[in-house]
């Protein structure tokens, strides 16, 4: 579309999604939340859009207890609309995720109990999916020899930079006291590791509703799960999921800035809007005439008075 402000397009355009949470066999997640069909309409509803990003992220709990048919599944919904968007699926491992199955399954490697970090190239973008996870546990760690391991990477900076995708965000939550027990440990040594670098943006799950915040002068953005969220206001629980709120993030990257957008997942009722039709308009005016159409707050337009406003 014509550039209609002071921004030229992306350079790049990644979808982040997290947390899908799927069973084997279909079976409903805590016996009601069908978790397969919540990320079918998520890559629905991406592919409806006029979207098309180069990469879709998945930052981890792809499969609720690990097992193979829950990774064959999110295979089978995933990768077929993202060839139809011409996109790249990188996935990261999360804390309810195997790592034999997650290897095996996905990567068509020999099952294996290694931290699964692997490093991906997007036209220029690097993203690195690291594992935060600790085998038998639901909090998050990174071994010294991991933190090596990403030193060396990241010692070569990217042609535009790099993501850091991981489950476990590096960040405070205030509004769920009893996650604090399931962060991630450890984060000085890995600020020291990322301080400075190219990294442009961290990307993280596990907490299942979107947050933002920032560590080692980098942004952190965290994506809300597909399959449910949690009350944040509710404290009389420990934890309290819901049905409601899913969403996944999408993610802008521009020369000098990085854009994250969360999009909620399924129909919304819509109380006031324009017709796409206009663009055509829009696009062949000045930026004067812009102005006075759309920005005037008693244009015709605006006051619903021009044709087919």
């Amino acid at each position: 579309m014509t550039q209609l402000g002071q921004y030229p397009d992306p350079v790049h355009v990644i979808a982040h999604v997290s947390d899908t949470h799927l069973l084997g066999g279909g079976k409903l997640l805590y016996g009601s939340v069908p978790s397969d069909e919540r990320l079918i309409a998520a890559m629905n509803q991406l592919e409806n859009s006029d979207v098309r990003p180069e990469a879709i992220v998945f930052t981890g709990d792809l499969a609720d207890l690990g097992e193979p048919e829950a990774y064959e599944r999110v295979k089978a919904i995933v990768e077929p609309a993202a060839a139809r968007l011409g996109a790249q699926v990188i996935w990261v491992m999360g804390n309810h995720d195997e790592r034999p199955e997650y290897s095996s399954l996905l990567f068509s490697e020999e099952p294996s109990t290694e931290p699964q970090d692997r490093v991906y190239d997007v036209n220029g973008l690097r993203i690195i999916s690291l594992d935060t996870t600790v085998i038998g546990y639901h909090h998050g760690a990174i071994s010294d020899a991991q933190l090596t391991w990403l030193a060396d990477v990241l010692a070569t900076p990217a042609p535009h930079g790099t993501l850091l995708a991981l489950h476990h965000p590096p960040i405070p939550t205030p509004l769920v006291w009893a996650m604090q027990m399931l962060e991630l440990q450890g984060q000085d040594k890995l600020a020291e590791v990322v301080r400075g670098t190219d990294i442009r943006a961290i990307l993280g799950g596990h907490l299942h509703f979107s947050t933002h915040s920032t560590f080692a002068g980098i942004p952190v953005s965290v994506a809300a799960a597909t399959c449910y969220t949690l009350a944040l206001t509710q404290h009389d629980r420990l934890l309290s999921g819901v049905d409601s709120d899913q969403a996944i993030n999408l993610v802008h990257v521009y020369g000098e800035t990085v854009v994250h957008s969360i999009v909620p997942i399924g129909a919304r009722t819509e109380i006031t809007g324009f017709e796409g039709k206009h663009r055509a308009d829009i696009e062949a005016m000045s930026v004067e005439k812009r102005l006075e159409m759309f920005s005037k707050k008693v244009s015709p337009f605006n006051l619903g008075e021009a044709p087919n406003a």
